[in-house]
């Protein structure tokens, strides 16, 4: 990294950080430094999305919906202006730079640096910025059962529901109910007393068992009961900062990869007399980290299925594997759906709704349908196959009551369709901050025609015209009927530079 490269990020740093509040009791730090060589991409692996929100932003979006305005630090490191900038100026939250990675444990030391330890006697929670399904209710569960458990130090953990053969995750170990003399292990049973990786249990003889001392006693092993073991690491915590303090500058990188690890808190908490606990939530799904495509897309197909069991009994979604509604329209329609009138919302397969799309009742979403924006849906409106409907950020998109629009129409920018109208199929409409569109009620437009920035009165019918700002008004005939607009196209441009082979 060039000189330059660095004060960018340092500059990035501190203006996107802001002060921590000390009278919230919390801290999380998220580690979000890595780059993820497994992923085989040139984007930093934090900002690899689920169900559109980058991981380390839903990480961090958990911590928020857990506990308000908690105290946050971000550990960056590789692509670390592009995670900044993901993330943003936030309340309560604070950038740490980890200009070389040297190991989780050293990422924590480094995010410590962060808080001030004369006005901060609190609870650390550390979370990877790749746990992308973790939740409001898990943050909220390990608070808890640290809090009452008065333990020192607690370990999220997963229980591995596949071939315990292809469980490559470190293991949990904790003290058995009796030590290896057959004495009881009293209150210490099931106590955590250290993580074992999967590459060190392999390595280990059949016939000669796994020895550790706890509270001086021995506890034994086989390699057996080791690989059987389904309790693994989350590399999530909690920790009684004061005493985290106390020992965190104490971890070594004597090891392999010279790097140093939060695992091995746990052996120095032991060592110093605290108590380390270990809880498993109830959802297997949240503790997912990932390292290649193939996970992240499995984790993609969980926040999926988690938004299909939120929906399927409110509206009819007819492809329960091929949607895309954003989290902000789903609890949109939680909302509705709590007035207790039926929304009767039908989303068809490959349908994608954004973030600021307000919903209606009686609305039709058939197959491929895009919508984008801030787009507002009157009652009883019809989007037919493969519909393009957006706007850009500032604008506003209303579709009045009783719209339908046909296959294929490209719709987009600051516009209004009046109630009852009808947009036929291979239209193209757009409108601008400079020149609105504005469709007036009982209009129908046909026939390959594209409108840009006009003005069209009620009861209009338009037929294979291109309209550019204009305003068409309504003319009635002598016989009652409204004058119909057809073929109407506007002098060409360009003639010129136009000529015969």
């Amino acid at each position: 990294m060039s000189d330059s490269e660095l004060e960018e990020i340092i500059q990035k740093q501190k203006s996107l950080s802001s002060e921590l509040d000390y009278k919230i009791n919390e801290v999380a730090i998220i580690l979000a430094a890595g780059h993820g060589k497994r992923i085989k991409s040139q984007k930093s692996k934090m900002l690899h999305s689920i169900w559109e929100v980058p991981t380390v932003e839903r990480v961090f979006n958990a911590c928020q919906k857990a506990i308000p305005n908690m105290n946050t630090v971000i550990v960056v490191g590789i692509k670390a202006a592009d995670v900044m900038s993901v993330i943003g100026k936030r309340e309560n939250t604070s950038f740490a730079f980890q200009a070389e990675q040297k190991g989780t444990g050293h990422a924590v030391q480094i995010g410590l640096e962060k808080i001030d330890s004369n006005s901060f006697k609190g609870i650390v929670y550390v979370f990877p910025g790749d746990m992308g399904l973790i939740d409001k209710d898990t943050v909220l569960m390990l608070k808890d059962k640290f809090v009452n458990s008065q333990a020192n130090m607690m370990v999220l953990t997963g229980i591995y529901e596949g071939e315990v053969q292809e469980n490559s995750y470190g293991r949990i170990i904790r003290v058995k109910d009796f030590d290896a003399t057959g004495a009881s292990s009293g209150a210490d049973a099931g106590k955590v007393v250290e993580i074992m990786e999967h590459k060190d249990i392999l390595s280990l003889k059949e016939d000669v068992p796994y020895e550790i001392i706890f509270n001086n006693r021995k506890y034994s092993y086989s390699k057996k009961e080791l690989i059987e073991n389904r309790e693994f690491n989350s590399s999530v915590y909690a920790f009684d900062y004061q005493k985290l303090i106390e020992l965190i500058d104490k971890l070594s990188s004597n090891n392999a990869q010279n790097e140093i690890y939060i695992t091995d808190l746990i052996a120095l908490f032991n060592q110093s007399g605290y108590t380390v606990g270990a809880v498993s939530p109830h959802e297997q799904s949240v503790v997912m980290g990932f390292n290649n495509k193939s996970v992240l897309r499995e984790m993609e197909a969980l926040a999926r299925h988690k938004v299909y069991e939120k929906l399927k009994d409110i509206i009819e979604i007819t492809d329960p594997e091929d949607f895309f509604i954003h989290e902000s329209v789903v609890e949109q329609i939680l909302d509705m759906d709590k007035n207790g009138i039926p929304l009767d919302i039908v989303i068809e397969k490959g349908a994608y709704i954004g973030a600021d799309v307000k919903l209606n009742y009686n609305l039709t979403i058939k197959k491929n349908v895009f919508i984008d924006g801030n787009i507002i849906f009157g009652k009883n409106v019809t989007l037919s196959e493969s519909v393009h409907l957006t706007c850009f950020p500032g604008q506003k998109a209303i579709i009045g009551d009783n719209v339908e629009i046909l296959w294929g129409d490209i719709i987009k920018g600051n516009l209004e369709i009046g109630e009852n109208s009808l947009i036929e199929s291979s239209v193209n409409m757009t409108g601008s901050d400079e020149f609105p569109l504005r469709i007036g009620k009982n209009v129908l437009i046909k026939g390959t025609s594209y409108i840009f920035g006009s003005i069209i009165a009620d009861d209009v019918n338009i037929e294979h015209s291109v309209i550019i700002k204009k305003r068409v008004d309504k003319l009635i005939k002598r016989n009652g009927a409204v004058q119909p607009i057809r073929f109407y196209l506007p002098m060409p441009a360009g003639i010129d530079a136009i000529e015969d082979l």
